[in-house]
């Protein structure tokens, strides 16, 4: 009952969204624990391709067979219009990537499978979510965009809709491809100046922080500089395994290989904070970079004005 009534009240949920296989995995358990309800049947995914949704969606669904997603997984034909077409629906999950699916069958005949497994009481988790709605005619119970950040709505009838959230994360995930190239950028700097390798990361808006147990005694202002150096030379950035990008001619380790400009031209107004601050809390020296306009302001908080939002709860993380 409790989780019943928190839901009722939730108006959005936004958090970081995180570089790296682990914090992806450990954000979509976190989700599934706070937001989703055994009869949520529909929850749709909105973002760009290689945003990270599979990854939250594995972490929200462990054992959920994907369709298809970014490590080339592709069963074919779809298992929820094959179980639509014989009227007989041998699982209680179903995974169905839109974009992939809608380049093979009419949307119209992809709706309907929906429509029918939801009838049967089945849960359907669609990913580009936003692409098959307009053919739904109805709203998804739990919708989550992925972008610089993971933003959790449960809609209404009066929203939000699915091109709102769409409008926001597809816009902001230049951001977090930005920040993400710069922070790997950063490292390869301070260990070529002979720094270990930072153990832990972390999020602010439009820039990461690295953080350090011991204080680094380096000069930031030249490593702001050799950043931007790269950064004119308009480099090539690709992904080149699950745990290394390709940078120039350089490899280099990185946990989130897909989530980067594709050159370093396209990473605009970096700069560092010029010193070490310290956490009390967790005991470290932390470093910020940030990227982009810093005046531009959370996208995110538009969506706080969507008719319909019904009162109390707007949870940031």
């Amino acid at each position: 009952m409790l989780l019943n009534v928190v839901h009722e009240y939730l108006m959005q949920a936004v958090y970081f969204a995180p570089r790296g296989r682990v914090r992806l995995l450990a954000l979509g358990h976190n989700l599934s624990q706070r937001y989703l309800s055994p009869d949520d049947n529909m929850i749709g995914f909105i973002g760009e391709a290689g945003a990270g949704k599979s990854l939250l969606i594995r972490g929200m669904f462990p054992g959920l067979e994907l369709t298809n997603d970014d490590d080339g997984i592709n069963v074919r034909p779809l298992p929820l219009i094959g179980d639509a077409e014989k009227e007989h629906f041998r699982t209680h999950t179903y995974h169905l990537d839109a974009r992939f699916e809608l380049a093979f069958t009419q949307p119209w005949i992809v709706a309907e499978a929906v429509q029918k497994a939801l009838a049967k009481n089945r849960r359907v988790i669609i990913e580009h979510f936003d692409l098959l709605y307009p053919f739904l005619n109805m709203n998804a119970q739990v919708m989550i965009g992925v972008g610089e950040e993971v933003i959790v709505t449960r809609p209404t009838v009066y929203g939000p809709e699915p091109e709102e959230l769409a409008g926001i994360v597809f816009r902001s995930i230049k951001y977090r491809r930005m920040a993400h190239s710069a922070e790997d950028i950063t490292s390869m700097i301070l260990e070529e100046m002979g720094l270990k390798r930072p153990e832990v990361h972390s999020d602010i808006k439009h820039g990461f922080v690295l953080e350090f147990r011991e204080k680094p005694d380096i000069d930031l202002e030249l490593v702001e500089r050799r950043v931007n150096e790269i950064v004119r030379q308009d480099l090539q950035i690709c992904y080149s395994d699950d745990e290394h990008i390709r940078v120039g001619e350089n490899i280099y380790g990185c946990t989130g290989p897909r989530i980067h400009v594709k050159r370093t031209s396209e990473i605009t107004e970096f700069k560092l904070l010029k010193d070490f601050r310290w956490d009390p809390l967790q005991k470290l020296y932390t470093l910020a970079g940030v990227v982009g306009d810093p005046a531009a302001g959370s996208p995110a908080n538009s969506l706080a004005d969507y008719s319909g939002k019904g009162g109390g709860i707007v949870e940031q993380k």
